[in-house]
């Protein structure tokens, strides 16, 4: 029997993006930059140098550059849950699944 089974239903992108991430801890809310890994419709991997916690509501604001596009920056506010935490060389590896998305009118 086979363990390894692939359970996302969405298919990844892998994309090192900058991201804001909004969240409540210890000190209240906080926003603290990070760097995507992978990301799909439905949820991401990122990398941040805060104690977020499992199960913890996020916002996050995603720049979807020109480059993908192919026309200018597109701007998408997500709010998610995070799934699963993991020490990523002396950061946190941060999996959230995507409850709701947004897009942001464009700046003149």
């Amino acid at each position: 029997m086979d363990h390894d089974v692939e359970r996302r239903s969405a298919r990844r992108f892998a994309m090192m993006l900058p991201v804001r991430v909004r969240f409540s801890g210890d000190e209240g809310v906080q926003e603290k930059p990070g760097e995507t890994r992978d990301v799909s419709f439905r949820g991401l991997y990122f990398l941040i140098e805060a104690a977020v916690e499992a199960g913890a509501s996020i916002e996050f604001v995603l720049t979807l550059p020109q480059q993908i596009t192919l026309a200018g920056d597109v701007h998408i506010r997500c709010y998610a849950r995070v799934v699963r935490v993991e020490p990523h060389n002396g950061r946190r590896g941060v999996a959230a699944r995507i409850d709701r998305y947004e897009f942001l009118p464009a700046t003149a």
